[in-house]
């Protein structure tokens, strides 16, 4: 029972907040230099609200953040939330990576997703298609627990806010990748990519973005 409740437990949270937080201990916030987060969410779920039920929304979620959840334990990645149709993970948080890698991890699992995808349709909208909006930033950011009932595992900084930008300004099937990502998967070799415009990040100014192939 004990190993079930911390199976359990490891779901929720990073296996090492979980084991100070069952020691009693304060999780305290850490700042790290380097990390890869990925935003994405699904082409026209409002309208697909609109012509749905809440129970069969619900169904088509979790058919779709299962398949998800499947997919991310092939890569040394961690998932830090679902809102809504939004998905969020990250890499080099909280295990930190060495050499930019984490920036590979999610590249590849966002290929990974992509490709799963290209197939599935709504389950009781029949034709229509499931499509996704990606988008991937590479930065420094900050991680913690928030709350005492509930607790969270958030990240915080303008790291997230570009990789949600980069999904928001994203397009159907594409993946849309920052420049600081560009930089580490050329730094790391073997990742096609397309250069696409620069985008304007409000508090940030301009910058370049690439699709990742």
């Amino acid at each position: 029972e004990k190993s079930r409740t911390d199976d359990l437990l490891y779901q929720l949270l990073p296996p090492s907040v979980a084991e100070q937080l069952k020691l009693g201990r304060a999780v305290h916030a850490e700042s790290f230099d380097d990390a890869t987060i990925y935003f994405s969410d699904v082409v026209g779920f409002t309208n697909i609200c609109h012509s749905s039920t809440a129970i069969q929304v619900v169904y088509m979620l979790n058919a779709l953040y299962t398949l998800f959840d499947r997919k991310i334990d092939n890569h040394d990645v961690y998932k830090i939330e679902t809102i809504g149709d939004a998905y969020m993970v990250v890499s080099g948080v909280p295990k930190r990576t060495g050499g930019r890698f984490h920036a590979k991890e999610i590249a590849n699992m966002a290929l990974d997703i992509r490709a799963e995808i290209e197939n599935i349709k709504v389950p009781h909208m029949e034709g229509r298609q499931i499509k996704l909006r990606i988008g991937i930033h590479t930065g420094p950011c900050a991680a913690g627990v928030v709350g005492i009932k509930m607790p969270r595992y958030c990240l915080f900084g303008d790291t997230v806010t570009l990789a949600s930008k980069m999904e928001s300004n994203s397009q159907p099937s594409k993946i849309h990748i920052s420049q600081n990502t560009y930089e580490a998967l050329l730094e790391i070799g073997g990742f096609l990519t397309e250069y696409r415009c620069e985008i304007h990040v409000q508090g940030i100014g301009m910058i370049k973005t690439h699709w990742l192939l």
